[in-house]
């Protein structure tokens, strides 16, 4: 969930800003600890967005009036803070940056209730997650392709559907998410803090080989069910066929829906035929593992005999086998997770032991080569040091006035050459273990 703006909000109500992620925990004893809209205005955002994040964290927080009957101490005890479940949002960042917070691994439930039919007075209602979807996907743009619908809004159940397909889709999830959760199986948006992996959707009932380009709307988190703290991703899809058109006036039409018109006895026929993948009607659902070292997928496909809609206890079944199946793929792949880090670390090891014999190896060496070229310089020096010893005896037979000269220059010349001192170059040499 990204973070709003609230220009109601006053900056005088919090002289001080609190750094996020903020957990459950935290956010919990803040909300109890002063009025919502000085919480808010710690981070900057208006009091019914941060109520949305209690939501969403499932932290219990003051009713309103509850702080008006504490000053005269009549307010209902504190609501303590539930159990975490499967589902909640562990922390939330004012800044809208994932943070990975570790879970403990997914398992399934002890026990799982029977698959009992839900009762039509339950399937009059509507599922949370399905609210304002119609509205969100009929306004959006079609695909290239197949015309699916590709909605503005990403924060959506996951559905790759046409318009003429969508009403159906929408009512087949209904019907299972309802389901599901009466069978006691949380269905929802993955919380922004699960790193969850969406499988890629094929809407062709009958794939062929060669590049596929569906440019399918995504959502952006995956539609989960949570059996035990097992989430089993689901996706579902209108499927196409690959079927003979005919193309006439910028559009694909059947081959046995077109008509051709009635023309002259020499007018020509500008078009041509191909075959497209097109919508059937028919649902699809695709429900797979969205943890990465877990690849599990499953579909379920309606047929012209019998809709998804009566399939639902077989699913429900299934899907309640696959979080055993599941929970076993994520040990396995956490297995070989460690096994692969422990590989990384010894490899990291040996690389770090070889670059370091190699460093010593080449301190060594460069040491060495110092000191022999300390001594040819040395051996440079003395020979300089024999010319200007012999000039300066020279000096002595001149004139005061030439001797001078020269001495001039000959101290220039030092000066040009610098030190002759073996000992300020060897002090400046370094042992191998100084480098």
């Amino acid at each position: 969930m990204t973070t709003e703006n609230s220009s109601s909000t006053d900056p005088a109500l919090s002289p001080e800003r609190i750094e996020t992620p903020l957990s459950r925990e935290a956010l919990y004893a803040l909300v109890w600890s002063e009025p919502m809209l000085r919480v808010a205005a710690k981070f900057g955002v208006s009091s019914s967005y941060m109520a949305r994040i209690c939501t969403v964290m499932n932290v219990p927080r003051p009713e309103r009036g509850y702080w008006a009957k504490l000053a005269v101490g009549k307010a209902q005890p504190i609501v303590p803070l539930p159990d975490l479940q499967p589902g909640d949002q562990l922390t939330w960042s004012r800044d809208g940056d994932h943070v990975r917070v570790p879970r403990a691994l997914p398992s399934p439930p002890a026990r799982v209730k029977h698959v009992v039919n839900v009762p039509a007075a339950l399937l009059s209602s509507q599922h949370p997650i399905l609210n304002g979807a119609k509205t969100q996907f009929e306004a959006g743009r079609e695909s290239y392709e197949g015309k699916y619908l590709k909605p503005a809004k990403r924060l959506l159940v996951d559905l790759a559907v046409t318009k003429s397909g969508l009403e159906k889709a929408l009512a087949f999830a209904n019907q299972l998410f309802l389901s599901l959760e009466d069978n006691g199986h949380q269905v929802v948006i993955a919380p922004n803090d699960e790193h969850f992996q969406r499988a890629a959707v094929d809407e062709r009932e009958k794939p062929h080989k060669g590049h596929l380009y569906n440019n399918l709307w995504s959502p952006g988190r995956v539609t989960v069910i949570y059996v035990g703290t097992v989430a089993i991703g689901l996706t579902i899809i209108e499927m196409s066929e690959e079927v003979e058109v005919r193309y006439v006036n910028g559009e694909y039409i059947r081959v046995q829906d077109y008509v051709p018109l009635k023309r002259g006895r020499y007018a020509a026929d500008h078009t041509w035929t191909t075959t497209k993948d097109f919508p059937t009607g028919h649902l699809c659902l695709q429900a797979y593992s969205p943890y990465p070292r877990a690849k599990w997928i499953h579909q379920w496909r309606e047929s012209k005999d019998r809709d998804l809609s009566g399939q639902i206890r077989g699913i429900a079944k299934e899907l309640e086998q696959a979080a055993v199946e599941i929970a076993d793929l994520i040990k396995e792949g956490e297995r070989q997770a460690r096994i692969e880090h422990e590989k990384w670390e010894a490899q990291c090891a040996q690389w770090r032991r070889e670059e370091t014999e190699r460093l010593a190896a080449k301190a060594l060496k460069d040491a060495t080569d110092d000191i022999h070229r300390l001594i040819d310089h040395w051996a440079e020096m003395n020979r300089i040091e024999q010319f200007f010893a012999a000039v300066e005896r020279r000096a002595d037979e001149l004139g005061n006035e030439e001797r001078a000269h020269l001495m001039d220059r000959l101290k220039r010349a030092r000066a040009l050459i610098g030190s002759i001192d073996a000992l300020d170059y060897f002090l400046d040499w370094k042992a191998p273990e100084e480098r």
